[in-house]
């Protein structure tokens, strides 16, 4: 769950309606705020919060809840804020007054993550019974969801708003479109032990249908399947032991398999790589984050600690350049396999995460208005460096795509 990733955010007009997979990428791509830009007071992260606010601030609330911490009140009431009336989040609204209208580029990646935090958070049933609805409503028929409602199903998107449903404690198998549920449209995303994928799922089908083995959406549906969020518990004991071939694929086996996926790239170099076109290949830490959640959240958790040693020495530099969002998904590999964020690698993940953003409320303390200007920022990270930060697909009739965390649609290791 790509973040997740710092990324490299593309516009363009010259392609109606492709559809472009989130794929990993660098954190110096990002975009950066205009000096007379002036941030919106509650926001984690100093960066453009333009295609990513939303999804930035949802994982640090998120974040700092699941490390025992109670986020600021202004932090949560800037989420809150952004809230269409029809229930969906767009990635950031600039002026969060005006009502939303046909022209707000809601997204179900927005929606879902903000209802992940705020059901995390708890005391929020009326935002998130709002948001639950409006994903409800456009659910494709495949059970899946696209990243824009009526887009094609992808196995982040999906992933993310089974994330969501599991936050307010609906059932996501519960949740039918057609008599087809959430866990029916990844089954269809996970490609075959003898293919090209060798069981890990894809992030959409190609132009001809064809499933590529991505890592990143490996991640994100192994998690999942497993019926769990951002903020996944250890599963039970599972031993990699190949990829399983049966007569007709279910949502066990998918799982096992990306799984199996996933174990067998981190066995070699104990991290995942990406790719930018006209790049070599570089450590996706995002990535490796996310699958050490998947891992763990399996139960396969030998095989997580390779990986979370990797990111444990190496991941510092990367979590500062990238913001919030970066030190969240640590924090959830960390929770995920019982490390404690406040040692991790030497570093205090929650304390800089806390530094990214207003301060939580201190432990027998009240929020008070006065918290707004009592914690400025002091992160320079742009904060799209995150699990599965997705990519909007072209929009046909406006021309204009985003690609959020440049999340690798090529087969990785």
């Amino acid at each position: 769950m790509s973040v997740r990733r710092t990324a490299a955010v593309l516009a363009t007009t010259a392609v109606i309606g492709a559809v472009i997979a989130p794929a990993a990428s660098a954190a110096d791509s990002s975009p950066s705020p205009s000096p007379s830009a002036a941030l919106p007071s509650g926001l984690f992260g100093s960066a453009d919060p333009t295609y990513d606010g939303v999804w930035r601030q949802s994982l640090a609330l998120l974040a700092q809840h699941t490390a025992g911490q109670s986020p600021a009140s202004s932090a949560v009431g800037w989420l809150t804020d952004q809230q269409c009336a029809n229930g969906a989040f767009a990635a950031y609204r600039a002026d969060a007054s005006a009502a939303c209208d046909a022209k707000t580029q809601v997204d179900t990646n927005s929606t879902a993550a903000a209802v992940q935090a705020l059901g995390g958070l708890g005391g929020h049933d009326d935002a998130t019974g709002k948001a639950v609805t409006w994903l409800k409503s456009v659910q494709n028929k495949d059970g899946g969801w696209g990243y824009m409602a009526g887009g094609p199903s992808d196995t982040n998107s999906t992933s993310v708003v089974i994330g969501a449903l599991k936050a307010v404690g609906t059932k996501p198998a519960s949740v039918t479109k057609d008599g087809k549920s959430p866990y029916d449209a990844l089954v269809k995303l996970s490609t075959a032990c003898d293919s090209d994928g060798e069981g890990a799922f894809a992030y959409q089908p190609d132009k001809k249908g064809k499933l590529a083995a991505n890592a990143d959406a490996t991640a994100a549906g192994v998690t999942a399947g497993m019926g769990q969020g951002f903020v996944a518990e250890t599963g039970n004991a599972f031993d990699l032991t190949g990829c399983h071939v049966g007569d007709k694929p279910n949502l066990a086996d998918a799982a096992g398999n990306g799984a199996n996926y996933l174990g067998k790239a981190l066995a070699k170099s104990s991290y995942l790589k990406s790719a930018l076109p006209g790049a070599e290949d570089q450590p996706d830490y995002g990535n490796t984050a996310d699958a050490v959640v998947a891992l763990a959240a399996i139960g396969a958790t030998k095989d997580a600690q390779k990986p979370l040693a990797w990111l444990e020495k190496n991941s510092a530099d990367w979590a500062a350049k990238s913001g919030p969002a970066a030190y969240a998904q640590l924090i959830f590999a960390a929770h995920a396999t019982g490390t404690d964020p406040r040692a991790f690698g030497g570093k205090d993940l929650v304390a800089q995460l806390a530094a990214t953003g207003p301060g939580p409320v201190a432990a027998g303390a009240s929020a008070s208005p006065s918290e707004k200007k009592n914690d400025e920022k002091k992160d320079d990270g742009n904060g799209l460096g995150v699990w599965w930060i997705v990519g909007v697909g072209l929009v046909a009739g406006i021309g204009i795509g985003f690609l959020i965390s440049g999340r690798n649609k090529k087969k990785q290791p």
